[in-house]
């Protein structure tokens, strides 16, 4: 799904997979659940690029369903890689960078518990650390901004030329609006809602979440 003229969505992937168009090629921010290579790959060739075009593959986090079609994606494009120096740390392992710590039952952290043997997350060696306030040259600049709470180390992007977000696990989206990360998969309940306040100060135009539909004219909007 388009979002931009050079900003796209790919359907059907769980979490959300974002392209971004570029001179220099194409950069995928999170690459899905194992064997979501497959749709993502098929969704670049129907803008009619190919794997070589990939350029950048960033993940926002290390859970799985962010991270488990990395290491055949990139396998695919040849893509270098890039997260944050926990996150990075995590995916070395192929496990996530946290426990969750609320306790008592969620339907969320039941279906991960029985979801888990069946689906792994590879040990992939992240080639570049990512750090809050670094810019990245494409999509007119895209600034790195460190978001713990959800996960330790998790990191957003915001693209101020055009007034792009892209949160992660962060916040998620619903027709609703922005929310807070989902306090049953939260590790710092405290620090994810620091993150989510210091984002809503970013001034933010569209905000491209993990999870949930793309919010546009975002101000006002943001969890308080």
């Amino acid at each position: 799904m388009k979002i931009l003229e050079n900003v796209f969505v790919v359907p059907a992937v769980i979490a959300n997979t974002y392209v971004l168009v570029d001179g220099d090629g194409l950069t995928i921010i999170d690459a899905g659940l194992p064997r979501s290579e497959k749709k993502i790959l098929k969704y670049i060739a129907d803008l009619g690029k190919s794997a070589g075009d990939v350029k950048r593959i960033i993940l926002t986090h290390s859970d799985l369903d962010h991270v488990g079609g990395l290491a055949a994606l990139q396998k695919a494009t040849g893509a270098r890689t890039y997260a944050s120096q926990i996150e990075a740390d995590a995916i070395a392992t192929g496990k996530p960078s946290r426990q969750i710590r609320s306790s008592g039952f969620s339907l969320p952290r039941f279906l991960f518990s029985l979801l888990s043997p069946f689906f792994k997350a590879k040990p992939f060696q992240v080639d570049e650390i990512l750090t809050e306030g670094q810019s990245l040259p494409f999509l007119g600049g895209l600034r790195v901004i460190e978001t713990p709470g959800h996960t330790p180390g998790h990191i957003s992007l915001f693209a101020p030329k055009v007034g792009v977000l892209f949160c992660g696990d962060s916040m998620v989206t619903d027709e609703s609006g922005i929310h807070g990360s989902r306090p049953t998969v939260t590790w710092d309940e405290a620090r994810a809602k620091e993150s989510a306040r210091k984002q809503a100060e970013l001034g933010a135009s569209i905000v491209c979440s993990g999870h949930g539909p793309v919010v546009r004219e975002a101000s006002g909007k943001f969890p308080v």
